[in-house]
């Protein structure tokens, strides 16, 4: 109905009661290696996904890989600055769900619908959507918000996980999906993040 939030946690749609946002590995190592988006593109479109969480309460796993080893370095500053109260789980193992750690941390929000963003698609995001298929999740992989070392890795990671069952969305299709509805009392929340978004999105001189 017109000025409800779309808050049921049943609801077939993502929702702010009913998905769990996870960001895996965008750390500058792995942002730097990416060649199947431009850099300030996928970052742009990661922020607005981050931010939309922030701004609809959605639970938030943040992940990184290879930092207590010494070999990376963290979260990438601008996921820092729009998430500075997300811990990061750090892993040795590229797939993240079988970090014990990672693995609880979603388990724990209760939740069902992933919202699965990482790097790279081919190995860090398709590794746990697979797994989460298998086990019952719903993954929703925001495809203009994560990269693979070449466009043809990243294409064929995304029809490997759809055709497994995954549901692709993008950015700014995803941050509509969690408001639904202009009426509702806290469209504000999406105006925000359109209003931050296509100006940036402007700089970048971007079609795609």
């Amino acid at each position: 109905m017109a000025g409800e939030t779309p808050k049921r946690a049943d609801d077939h749609l993502l929702t702010p009661d009913n998905a769990v946002l996870v960001l895996i590995d965008y750390q500058p190592e792995q942002v730097g290696t990416v060649r199947s988006i431009g850099h300030d593109e996928m970052m742009l479109n990661i922020t607005a996904v981050a931010r939309a969480a922030r701004e609809y309460d959605v639970p938030v796993v943040l992940s990184t890989v290879g930092v207590e080893l010494g070999v990376n370095t963290g979260t990438i500053a601008e996921l820092r600055d729009a998430l500075p109260a997300t811990k990061e789980i750090d892993r040795t193992t590229l797939n993240s769900w079988e970090d014990a750690d990672f693995r609880a941390a979603v388990e724990a929000t209760g939740r069902k619908k992933i919202i699965m963003t990482g790097l790279w698609t081919e190995v860090c995001v398709a590794f746990p959507t697979l797994d989460l298929l298998r086990e019952g999740y719903e993954v929703y992989p925001v495809e203009d918000a994560i990269g693979g070392i070449s466009r043809s890795a990243h294409e064929q990671a995304m029809v490997r996980m759809t055709n497994a069952g995954a549901q692709p969305v993008t950015a700014i299709s995803l941050v509509a999906e969690l408001q639904r509805d202009w009426g509702r009392p806290d469209a504000d929340k999406l105006r925000g993040v359109l209003r931050w978004y296509f100006p940036k999105l402007d700089e970048l001189g971007t079609t795609r």
